[in-house]
């Protein structure tokens, strides 16, 4: 069975200074993190899907698939505010090659259990019922939370696992007890709660830092898996700390960007209305980074 395991970032999506799709930047980065990281979540909240078009989605799938060239899993994501598209592009996230999809709630409006099971159900039938398709439960971006009522009814569809953005630990406490099992994954959805997870038996996380600093996040993966809950305490601490220092660029997301380009590993742009990260906010992440040895 398919599953999320190891570090598989959510990539930024680069574009150009006038906010054209920096289609070259897409495949540099792609080309850096694919001999870095266990796999690659594209075109999600990191990749400003909600900002994208249906054809520039596409074409971020289709560029970042061909430059990683099956050396390590990507995942597409395929979420949007109606089923058609989600269905969309899922049909074609599968027909490029991608090894799985994750589609968040459909958003802007409020939905019923009913209605997010239709969602879902179109997403299934669109890439063939076998091929891995996973909720993104993101309470923050799709309006709603997921209950366990209803993410148990989306595994009795044939929804194949959960990539958890709750930021509850309890609530991933209860998708591992109640939801996990040989055919079913969980993935989390963030770098901020690893120790955690990885106590529960989580295996794979999906942490925005390691577009930009994948060797603390495989590092954070490795005391993980080998249960040396004493070494990953003081890394998931030192990660917490850089979360902290993200937000000076104002958000997370935003501060990818200027950490790719303080590393030297791209230079790019947030698409309006996203502002980049002004030289003096950068300039403050850099020393903070440096004071803790990160740069």
């Amino acid at each position: 069975m398919f599953k999320i395991k190891g570090v598989v970032p959510p990539v930024i999506t680069p574009f150009l200074e006038n906010g054209e799709v920096d289609y070259e930047g897409v495949k540099t980065l792609a080309s850096y993190l694919k001999n870095n990281v266990d796999g690659m979540f594209i075109t999600g909240s990191y990749g400003s899907a909600a900002l994208l078009s249906i054809e520039e989605r596409k074409k971020v799938a289709e560029i970042t698939i061909n430059e990683v060239a099956g050396k390590i899993p990507v995942v597409v994501h395929t979420g949007t505010a109606d089923s058609k598209t989600a269905a969309e592009l899922s049909r074609h996230a599968k027909e490029i090659g991608a090894d799985a999809v994750s589609a968040v709630g459909p958003f802007y409006y409020k939905h019923n259990a009913d209605s997010v099971c239709d969602f879902y159900r179109q997403i299934l039938e669109a890439t063939g019922g076998d091929y891995p398709v996973y909720v993104y439960n993101n309470p923050q971006f799709q309006g709603y939370l997921m209950d366990l009522p209803l993410l148990k009814r989306l595994k009795g569809l044939g929804v194949h696992g959960i990539k958890d953005a709750t930021f509850d630990i309890m609530a991933h406490a209860n998708y591992m007890r109640v939801l996990k099992d040989d055919h079913f994954d969980i993935a989390l959805g963030t770098e901020a709660m690893w120790l955690s997870a990885c106590a529960l038996g989580c295996e794979g996380y999906i942490p925005g830092l390691g577009n930009a600093f994948p060797e603390i996040c495989h590092q954070m993966y490795i005391e993980g898996m080998n249960k040396d809950f004493d070494g990953l305490r003081i890394t998931q601490f030192k990660v917490n700390e850089m979360r902290d220092i993200m937000y000076l660029a104002k958000s997370t997301q935003l501060a990818i960007y200027a950490m790719l380009e303080l590393r030297g590993i791209l230079k790019a742009y947030p698409r309006s209305p996203f502002l980049p990260a002004s030289e003096e906010e950068k300039s403050n992440i850099k020393n903070r980074l440096m004071e803790i040895n990160m740069l």
